[in-house]
């Protein structure tokens, strides 16, 4: 099973302002968002410092995020089978379109578009509902009929219900306890089989006994045809080798121009890993690569990440080209080299501690490219390998990417949520004052050793946890990052310079998990995604725990909710308890413990407060999502056509940046019947 690893941005972390923060360019006119539509607002992302890389290296960047965009076709097909047709179909209209732009049914069909290339397919990148399109089936069909003939889909009638009908295919990854979780999930990961014939297949695969087991499931497709079970894999010469082959050939041309040869070495294992599809040759991969600290140029392409499978183990193609931002290292470094007093003084059962922490790196990066499931929604900070066995051996890489969270603190200046939502200027100003540094720092914490903390007993299954493992995994590393930010040894470290300021950090989770991320779900939902579950549990479970003693307060003022929290040391003891038995369950493989503290913490919304928040929301007109476009990298060439040097720009919109890719990048056809 790939963990997930990945941090994202919480709901009040888009939202509330700091003042901490400033430009690193210098240039006070960057205009930070591109676009808003639906639910989504699209910024830009700066990448400072690179102007100031080698040309070698940035031809390696240039290369690098080639191979990144390349595989943009396979996100799409990995999240519904009939994505691929059903974006073609959609951008062929809106670029074939002469009719008057500003119609009714045609500003309706543009939001489909830009909602469908924002969620990598027809559902919603968070909540996995399928959108429902404003524009009707009539005007879909009037002008399907006014396409070319060759651009006109020969599957109308299969694409349609997709498109509209409610009941079919109505969401991307189901989680819904009770339910076969593949025969209702509407990816692309599996066909033909149920869940338990998933679970069965796998299991039979599985040896407990071996210390370096492979990760079943992360790079395959699991189909079941003439009454046989078995894998589709993605490699060259397998399941998508259009594209990898691409991105084999691209990451050749990097390697070229690798920093060293321990660089060079990783590429050239990654493209062994591609071209094999050997999962062994994946973890010969990220074995190398993790213990690659000295290289500043890095970068993360592959079948990673496994939010999308709800069995959490398939793996999302996505890739990330990033560079190391030296100057804010520092904090990430201090955190790294004391990674075992922080271990040591972890408030979890001894038992499952590690007794030794390997080799856990960790740097502020920032990010070049954005690519696969990483856009244009992207995390805010990585930690991996995921493969729990090479983290005990070999360590982790856990990063920051400041870049972004620069880019979403600049854009939320002044947009009035403190002013809606936090309980009284005090509390503001401290947000106002801390907040930018402690979500940082809180983010430092959850990847570079709250992922990497703890262990599993001998012989528990890492996949153990099933269908809740992605939501205890985050919980777990939130917790261990709450925990600490309020310890004594982040003053002494010189990490914080005020005793108090961990609170602003407190106190926004606790408003984000109890109140503000409801504005993400639709009335009369359940939560369903993994982070968001994650939140809700811990702000649910302290808030609950913590009643006796009025730790947190939900008050009223002027009909509106409001969060007070009365005793900071006390939530922190709280949170310390929870991650004891998080990391309990977690290293136990105690299932049944894990479901109930999902089951009853994490899913179920409060239909009141939900409306509340919704329509206090809807007077400040923030959009609940936000995702970027890319830079633009333009090779220099001399008289003969070599690339000497690369040029980056910021210019490009949302729309002529998705529909470029969609041309420059097609690597597969759009086939679905």
């Amino acid at each position: 099973m790939a963990l997930t690893k990945f941090i994202y941005p919480t709901m009040a972390a888009l939202a509330i302002t700091s003042c901490a923060s400033k430009d690193s360019t210098g240039q006070e006119d960057f205009d930070y968002t591109v676009d808003r539509f639906a639910d989504i607002e699209v910024l830009r992302y700066k990448v400072p410092d690179f102007e100031n890389l080698t040309p070698n290296q940035r031809i390696l960047i240039y290369y690098l995020t080639e191979a990144a965009i390349t595989g943009r076709d396979m996100i799409w097909d990995q999240n519904g089978k009939y994505n691929l047709a059903i974006r073609d179909l959609i951008e062929n209209i809106y670029k074939e379109y002469d009719g008057d732009r500003e119609n009714k049914e045609f500003k309706a069909l543009e939001t489909y578009l830009k909602q469908i290339e924002f969620a990598n397919g027809i559902h919603h990148h968070y909540s996995m509902d399928k959108f429902i399109p404003a524009f009707s089936q009539e005007f879909l069909k009037e002008r399907v009929a006014k396409l070319p003939a060759d651009r006109q889909p020969e599957n109308l009638d299969t694409l349609l219900p997709v498109i509209f009908d409610p009941a079919v295919m109505p969401k991307r990854v189901n989680q819904a306890e009770g339910q076969d979780l593949i025969l209702t999930s509407a990816n692309n990961l599996y066909d033909g089989v149920s869940q338990a014939e998933v679970e069965l297949f796998y299991n039979a695969l599985k040896d407990t006994t071996d210390l370096t087991p492979v990760s079943w499931g992360l790079n395959t497709r699991l189909v079941k045809e003439d009454g046989k079970v078995y894998e589709q894999v993605y490699k060259v010469g397998g399941l998508y080798s259009e594209s990898i082959s691409r991105i084999v050939e691209l990451l050749g041309k990097a390697a070229e121009h690798a920093e060293n040869d321990t660089q060079r070495n990783i590429i050239n294992k990654l493209i062994n890993y591609y071209t094999t599809g050997d999962l062994k040759a994946f973890d010969d991969y990220s074995i190398a690569w993790v213990e690659d600290t000295g290289s500043r140029i890095d970068f993360i392409n592959g079948f990673i990440e496994s939010y999308g499978d709800p069995l959490g183990m398939t793996g999302a193609f996505e890739s990330i080209v990033n560079f190391k931002n030296e100057e804010a290292s520092h904090r990430t470094e201090v955190i790294s080299n004391n990674a075992q007093w922080f271990e040591d003084n972890s408030p979890v059962d001894p038992r499952f501690r590690k007794d030794k922490v390997k080799g856990v790196s960790a740097k502020v990066i920032t990010a070049a490219i954005l690519a696969g499931d990483a856009y244009p929604a992207t995390p805010i900070g990585i930690n991996l390998p995921n493969a729990n066995w090479i983290r005990a051996a070999h360590g982790s890489k856990s990063v920051t990417i400041e870049n972004i969270t620069q880019a979403y603190d600049q854009a939320a200046h002044g947009n009035g949520f403190n002013e809606e939502f936090v309980i009284d200027k005090e509390t503001s100003d401290l947000l106002d004052k801390y907040l930018f540094i402690t979500d940082n720092l809180h983010t430092d914490l959850h990847e570079c050793l709250g992922h990497g903390s703890g262990r599993l007993l001998p012989g528990v299954d890492p996949d153990a946890l099933k269908a809740h493992g992605a939501t205890l995994e985050e919980a777990r590393a939130d917790l261990f990052a709450l925990y600490y930010l309020g310890d004594p040894k982040l003053l002494e470290l010189g990490l914080l310079d005020n005793p108090d300021a961990y609170k602003a950090e407190y106190y926004k989770y606790i408003l984000n998990g109890l109140m503000t991320q409801l504005m993400r779900i639709e009335p009369g939902k359940d939560v369903e995604e993994a982070h968001m579950r994650n939140r809700q549990l811990i702000a649910a479970w302290v808030y609950e725990k913590g009643k006796a003693d009025n730790v947190i307060e939900m008050t009223k003022r002027d009909g509106k909710t409001y969060i007070k929290i009365n005793d900071y040391t006390k939530l922190r003891d709280l949170f310390g308890q929870l991650l004891s038995e998080v990391q309990r369950i977690k290293s136990e493989g105690d299932y049944e413990a894990g479901r109930n503290l999902v089951e009853n913490y994490a899913v179920k919304v409060d239909p009141t407060l939900h409306k509340e928040v919704l329509e206090r929301y809807a007077k400040l007109d923030i959009a609940p999502y936000k995702g970027f476009v890319n830079p633009v990298y333009t090779p220099v060439t001399d008289k003969d056509g070599n690339i000497t040097d690369v040029t980056v720009s910021y210019e490009e919109d949302y729309l002529p940046q998705v529909l470029r890719y969609s041309e420059q990048y097609r690597t597969l056809p759009s086939n679905a019947k």
